[in-house]
């Protein structure tokens, strides 16, 4: 009968829980939720912008330009930190973001960037990096935020709208090909379209490109 039936499987259930499979069994899948969850804690603190700028390297340098931006401080109170542009939301583009990072700790030990004067020095490889990365990822990060689709270009400049109508919603040309600098000083490099920080020289202690 049905009640037998689910007498005997009740009986081999409690008998399984007593044994040793059953046990280690539990034991890796609590091991795993507390792995898990302390993995995902502290990667989550990572991607704070407090993280980000704890080290001088960032914060008397890149983070101060930034500061200046409109990424900073806007009419709308929109802020967009350190993590939101430099690293994917996605999973597997994070982890792959994250692997990078380690690079960039070990630069950090060595004391490659420490100084005003070796962080200038090193500027242009390092934002070349950094679009390079974003090139070939199609300004994954820029388009979190900013879609081609919700833009209503008729509130844009004549250029802007020029620019994004041949080059943005075409798939010829991504966001960061033309918006390089929106956020940090340029190094000296040939970037004719965007706004330059007018207060960059002083704060990043070193020449503003002409």
């Amino acid at each position: 009968t049905s009640g037998t039936e689910r007498a005997t499987l009740m009986k081999r259930l409690l008998a399984f829980v007593k044994t040793g499979t059953f046990m280690l069994l539990a034991g890796g899948f609590a091991a795993g939720v507390i792995f898990w969850g302390g993995f995902n804690t502290v990667l989550e603190m990572t991607n704070q912008e407090q993280f980000c700028i704890s080290c001088h390297e960032m914060r008397d340098n890149v983070y101060v330009e930034y500061r200046n931006t409109i990424h900073y401080q806007n009419r709308t109170g929109v802020r967009a930190t350190c993590p939101d542009c430099h690293v994917p939301k996605e999973w597997g583009p994070k982890m792959i973001r994250k692997i990078q990072a380690s690079n960039e700790v070990l630069h950090k030990v060595l004391g490659s960037i420490d100084t005003p004067e070796k962080f200038n020095a090193k500027r242009l490889i390092l934002a070349q990096h950094e679009w390079d990365r974003m090139k070939a990822n199609d300004s994954l990060e820029c388009r979190n935020c900013h879609s081609a689709e919700s833009m209503d270009i008729t509130r844009q400049s004549p250029r802007a709208v020029e620019a994004h109508q041949r080059f943005l919603f075409t798939g010829q040309k991504t966001c960061i090909d033309c918006h390089k600098g929106i956020a940090h000083q340029l190094p000296a490099i040939d970037q004719k379209i965007g706004a330059r920080n007018e207060g960059a020289a002083a704060i990043s202690h070193g020449e503003k490109p002409e």
